[in-house]
């Protein structure tokens, strides 16, 4: 594996700015569908009919590891970074939701009755009443799980949904380990720079 062996590196750019894509898309969109989806379950504003379905089906998005997610993912609509958008969004939706519907459920109802008193609408009450309660830990739950899916992104690859993670698992089966270290590096390299990004990000908002 020493040392580690970037003359191709053109073929692993390619691949981690499809693996930074894959990771990017697939935390946007999770996170966006995680907010209704966290109302939608959380017990202090919803009634019983309606959170124990959206809970249900938060348990199903949180059932299994995304690697298990590309997989079937990549048998209903084949190889690529579709799939492993898909599966990652699926994974943010059932790790985000669960703790935003948490984080709602343990906020002051006084707020929230105050607001409601002065008649404004169902919408204004979450708006006001609701979400600076929990905007700091919404967004502390979507940078952490940014993190991650950088990190799931090398891995969907593994089984053909996109990615880096294809091409380390090709350089593993050609016994190519000098390609592989190089491969290893860069995914560490790119996982400490998402880091560090995040931490930036907390750090303005906080």
């Amino acid at each position: 594996m020493l040392p580690p062996d970037f003359t191709r590196w053109k073929i692993l750019f390619e691949d981690l700015i499809e693996s930074l894509q894959i990771a990017i898309l697939a935390s946007a969109l999770g996170i966006t569908l995680s907010l209704p989806v966290g109302f939608l379950a959380a017990r202090n504003l919803m009634p019983g009919f309606v959170t124990w379905p959206v809970r249900g089906f938060i348990i199903i998005c949180r059932s299994f590891h995304p690697v298990i997610m590309a997989i079937l993912f990549v048998k209903a609509i084949g190889f690529g970074a579709a799939a492993g958008i898909a599966a990652l969004v699926v994974f943010s939706i059932g790790f985000i939701a669960k703790l935003f519907a948490e984080a709602i459920e343990e906020i002051s109802l006084k707020q929230v009755e105050a607001i409601r008193a002065t008649g404004a609408s169902f919408s204004n009450i979450i708006l006001f009443g609701v979400m600076p309660q929990v905007f700091g830990r919404f967004l502390n739950f979507s940078t952490y799980q940014i993190e991650v899916n950088f990190r799931n992104s090398t891995m969907v690859g593994i089984v053909g949904a996109g990615g880096i993670g294809g091409t380390l698992f090709a350089a593993f089966q050609r016994f190519d380990y000098d390609f592989v270290s190089a491969i290893l590096l860069t995914i560490i390299a790119l996982i400490m720079i998402g880091e560090a990004l995040t931490d930036q990000v907390r750090k303005i908002f906080q």
